[in-house]
């Protein structure tokens, strides 16, 4: 088993069903068309947001990555404080869609960590190449190293990463995967903080305080052999879907110990109640 690639049990026939409001399909069709149309604006404007100062491009980001979430039909609710930049930082969160990618976005864009599968995908690859995106060969022990020494030198670099360590989406109806260890070694080697991150979504409103409220919302998730297209269609015909992204305290990679022991905090973050998290809730 690869340390990028391990085996979900989700599969989309038995953790894509919808329960809830469904959109007709003409309404439907005009999101998915408006949402890629967006995707695609946003990758051809991506290589001259990158001479903006960094203030800015961040601040385009968030503000692309909400209006694309919009698009699609999911509404969002960011709980905590997502903090400033302050240097290079490991972003980690539990992986159920390729909507995490704008979610994470809407308050700490970042380069993301990605399979190098991803950069063959219609509009999104050449999206997610554009955005700097770092990808990674999940089947190859052998490059390993490398990859490790690429996300490193990122974060040397003053990069925010953002990585899904699990490393297989899965429906987020359940209990999430086993954190991977490899990509913290990388945290540990540039000295860089570590952000858990949670994400969930929603068959309807988000509870004020992230907790509770609406059933999972089984329609976004993209796992298995999903088709992407499908995915897409699932998405836009499902109505009501709201997203929620809990950002928890930031853990130092100072002192930790080995990648072992930071991984492990770091999925218990995420794992961890929240209730009781002095945070603010934000709704988009």
């Amino acid at each position: 088993m690869s340390v990028w690639l391990p085996v979900s049990p989700c599969t989309p026939r038995a953790c894509t069903g919808h329960h809830g409001a469904v959109r007709a399909p003409l309404p439907a069709a005009a999101r998915l068309v408006a949402g890629c149309l967006l995707a695609l604006a946003g990758a051809t404007v991506t290589p001259v947001a990158a001479l903006l100062a960094q203030p800015l491009r961040d601040r385009l980001v968030r503000r692309w990555s909400r209006a694309v979430l919009r698009t699609f039909g999911v509404r969002t609710s960011i709980i905590g404080d997502p903090g400033g930049r302050s240097g290079g930082e490991l972003v980690v969160a539990n992986h159920i869609s390729w909507l995490d990618v704008p979610l994470v976005a809407t308050a700490l864009p970042g380069r993301m960590l990605g399979k190098a599968e991803i950069r063959r995908w219609p509009l999104l690859g050449a999206l997610a190449a554009r955005g700097g995106t770092l990808f990674i060969d999940r089947g190859s022990l052998r490059a390993l190293p490398a990859s490790v020494r690429a996300v490193a030198g990122a974060l040397r670099a003053g990069d925010r990463v953002v990585a899904f360590p699990e490393g297989s989406t899965r429906c987020g109806g359940g209990p999430g995967g086993t954190f991977r260890n490899a990509v913290f070694q990388a945290a540990l080697d540039a000295g860089a903080t570590v952000r858990p991150v949670r994400i969930a979504y929603r068959a309807g409103p988000a509870a004020p305080t992230g907790a509770g409220g609406a059933p999972p919302a089984r329609s976004v998730a993209f796992v298995g052999d999903d088709p992407l297209h499908a995915s897409l269609w699932r998405v836009v015909r499902a109505a009501g879907v709201s997203a929620e992204i809990t950002f928890l305290p930031p853990l130092p990679a100072d002192g930790t110990g080995d990648r072992r022991t930071l991984s492990r905090r770091a999925q218990t973050a995420v794992a961890s109640d929240t209730a009781n998290l002095p945070a603010v809730s934000v709704h988009h």
